[in-house]
Parts: structure tokens; sequence; C-alpha cells
């Protein structure tokens, strides 16, 4: 005969302050827990958001980002003539590009730090629809206008529209504002490739974007562009391209929020074993009734671990209830590939919430097995005779 799933929610009621101190403690962990992964996949999801499917990089061989990276012209002409790429309104949907890096002082601190900037074509945006002028109007080809992401416009002292940055020895004046959503792109200022290059003194493109006309063909391009004695290039899918660029920081933010998680758990852990071994100190005679009235050791060794991830589940709603509040959160850090500055936000999905909420459970059950044992093993008698 088994025990009520009752009997456990009414003790943990009765005992409402241990209740609610021990769930704050497990709250904690699991918000601790959650909002690492949320950091982890919020920064995953804006660089591969950053990418396309259809859309291929191709870069210099060995170059990791397109900063590391070089394309001669003659080599660009060759990849813009493969009969993969797609077309659209008369003409082909290539984007020979620059990027280079550029110090930024912040709005209000005035802290410096790294900025991409990108040279792009007529093609660029129909490239990437994800892209939408917020503001203003496109820079002229030929002149020294530029547009840049919200998240500069917000963040950078002169990013903002009618605005004057100075770089490559030349005055640029920002003519509109883009919002490309939560992808990397919110981060970086755009101008006309070739203005970019003589300022810079560049002599060749950083990278060739160019779309497929059909997703399935890319393994036939990459092997051809990559087995030709002309070129020293590599192709990728966009979206592998920038999803390779997040694995370091996430591997870190991982390794980071696994370490202070264990940390906190063990305290968690160690709080809900002292609470299940004063509920089980506190009830010995209860317990001797329990087992009087004819219900077995495994009963009752049942019923104290279903209180225990009964607290667990607690602990772990409130904790994820709170993380979600951090995707309202934006922050910026240094992308470790590019070395440029990345704002991105918390993302909370439901492997996450699965993830926590099973955590929360695996501390109760931890917490609460070794009390449940001792409930477990007692003698009717001398439990009966304990008051």
């Amino acid at each position: 005969m088994g025990i009520p799933y009752s009997y456990s929610l009414r003790n943990l009621w009765t005992r409402r302050l241990t209740t609610v101190l021990t769930a704050s403690g497990m709250a904690l962990v699991v918000f601790v827990f959650a909002a690492t992964l949320m950091l982890s996949e919020g920064l995953r999801k804006t660089l591969v958001d950053t990418g396309s499917w259809d859309n291929v990089v191709v870069i210099r061989k060995s170059a990791q980002t397109e900063v590391q990276s070089g394309v001669d012209r003659s080599q660009a002409a060759i990849v813009e003539t493969q009969p993969e790429v797609a077309m659209a309104e008369g003409q082909r949907l290539v984007a020979k590009e620059l990027v280079v890096l550029i110090s930024l002082p912040k709005r209000g601190t005035g802290k410096p730090s790294n900025v991409v900037i990108r040279g792009i074509g007529a093609p660029s945006l129909l490239l990437r629809p994800q892209v939408k002028l917020r503001e203003g109007r496109m820079p002229r080809p030929g002149s020294a206008e530029i547009i840049a992401g919200a998240s500069i416009a917000k963040r950078f002292q002169g990013g903002g529209i009618g605005e004057t940055l100075r770089f490559g020895m030349r005055d640029w004046t920002v003519v509109g504002i883009f919002d490309a959503g939560n992808t990397g792109f919110s981060s970086e200022i755009w101008g006309d490739v070739d203005q970019l290059m003589q300022a810079f003194r560049r002599p060749v493109y950083s990278s060739v974007i160019f779309k497929l006309r059909d997703a399935a063909e890319f393994d036939r391009v990459k092997a051809r562009l990559e087995a030709d004695p002309r070129l020293t290039v590599e192709a990728k899918r966009e979206i592998r391209f920038y999803a390779d660029q997040s694995e370091a920081m996430a591997t870190f933010l991982n390794i980071l929020g696994v370490t202070l998680t264990v940390i906190f758990s063990l305290g968690a852990v160690i709080g809900a074993m002292i609470t299940m071994y004063a509920a089980v100190a506190n009830r010995i005679t209860e317990i001797g009734t329990l087992r009087a009235l004819g219900f077995q050791r495994r009963s009752i060794l049942g019923a104290f671990i279903l209180e225990s991830l009964f607290l667990g589940l607690l602990g772990g709603g409130v904790g994820v209830f709170f993380a979600s509040f951090m995707q309202l959160v934006t922050i910026s850090t240094m992308n470790w590939q590019t070395f440029s500055e990345l704002a991105f936000s918390f993302t909370l999905t439901p492997r996450i919430i699965g993830a926590s909420l099973v955590f929360s459970l695996v501390m109760g059950f931890v917490g609460g097995l070794l009390p449940a044992f001792r409930a477990a093993r007692m003698n009717i008698v001398d439990s009966l005779r304990a008051n």
C-alpha cells in the first residue's frame, strides 16, 4: 500500500518556512544554471542567425575569419562566375566584401572597443533579407557615407544618424541606421566597399558571399572551388561559418557555468539534506505510526524522496521563472574569433527549461535520498516510543 502524494505536499505546507528557505537556495542555483545556458545560447543564436543556409562564404584557405582572409580580384571574379550562383533582378547575387576592425569609444564611458567595418556592394542587402533600414537612407556609391547597426548607434560615440566617424584618415558621415534583428550584423558599420578599400589601402577583398540557386548544390560548388588550381580559397555555408565563430566563447561560458553551478549546487544539496533530516527527526512518531498502520519501508522511502523532489521542482520552477526575465537584458562581449565587440541577448529555449527542471529534480533527489533511507530503516517500536 502506497502513501498518497497529498501526504508529501501537506508536509511541505506544514513546514512552510523551511520549505521556502530550502527552495530559495535551489532556485538560486537553478537561476545561475539557466542564466549561463541562456547566455551561451544567446551568443550561439546571434552568430548562427547571422548566416543563411542558402548563402556561401568564400574566404582564403586556412583563414578562420573574414578579418584574417584575403581574396584578390581575379579570384573573386572566378567565384562570381560559378553556375550555381543565384540570379535576382537581373544580377548575380554575389557580394565582394571587405572586413576590417577599428576602435571606437563607447557612449558614456569613453572606453574604446573594436568594431567591425564591412565594405558592401549592391547585392549585400539582397543576400541578407533580415537587414532592414530603420532610419535614414543607404550610402551613395563612391561617397564617404556609412550606415550603422542599431547596436552601434546606441552604444558608440559618433554612431548615430547625422554624426561623423573618423577612420582610414577620412571623415565618414552616418546617413542611416539599420536593424538586423538578433544577429551579429547589428554590431557592424557598413559602407561602400570600393571607398573603404581605398581608405584602408586594401588591394584584396576579405570574402566573397553568394547565394545558391539551389541549396543542395553546395557540395558540388565547394568541391570545384577548393580543387581549382587558380584559387586558394575554401567555401562554407554562411550559417556554418558563423556557428564556428561562436564555439570558443560558448565553450568557455559552458565551462564557467558548470563550475559555478557545481559549487552552488553542493550548498543547495546540503541545505535540502539538512531540511529533510530535520523533517525526519521531527516526525519519528509519525513514521512509526505509518509503519504500525501497515505501510512498508519502501512506501516510507518513496514518500520522503517524493517530498524532496517536490521541493526541488518548486525551487527549479522559481529559478527558471526569474531567469526568464534575463531575456530583457542585452549585453556585449568580445568575439574571440574577430576580437570585435558583439551585442547579444540571453535566450531561453524549451531545452534550457527542461534541463534546468531536471537539474533541480536531481538536486532534490540527492538531497533527500539519505534522509529517506534513515526514515525507512526506523524500527516501529522505537519510533512509537520516541515521544
